[in-house]
């Protein structure tokens, strides 16, 4: 469960990281406040939650079983371990 959590973490953190690294490039105050207007980290806010929200959307629909599907958990049979499956 933390691999998800620490995927959208992020990839929300990654606008601001992405400008911080433009802003030191440029040789500009990484940690300077005037670095840092409203104006910008409302962009960047919004940037990264329409990441968030794109993967979330890309994540529901790739991911998981298909539909009407049954899953089998994994189990024991003829003295074998059987790995759960999709049905």
């Amino acid at each position: 469960m933390i691999r998800p959590i620490l995927t959208e973490l992020l990839l929300f953190l990654a606008p601001f990281a992405a400008y911080a690294f433009l802003l030191w490039a440029k040789n500009h105050g990484v940690f300077d406040p005037e670095s840092w207007p409203l104006r910008i980290v409302v962009g960047l806010t919004v940037a990264a939650l329409l990441l968030v929200g794109a993967s979330a959307v890309i994540t529901a629909q790739v991911s998981g079983a298909p539909p009407g599907s049954t899953y089998v958990p994994a189990h024991v049979e003829n003295g074998h371990l059987v790995p759960g499956t999709q049905q």
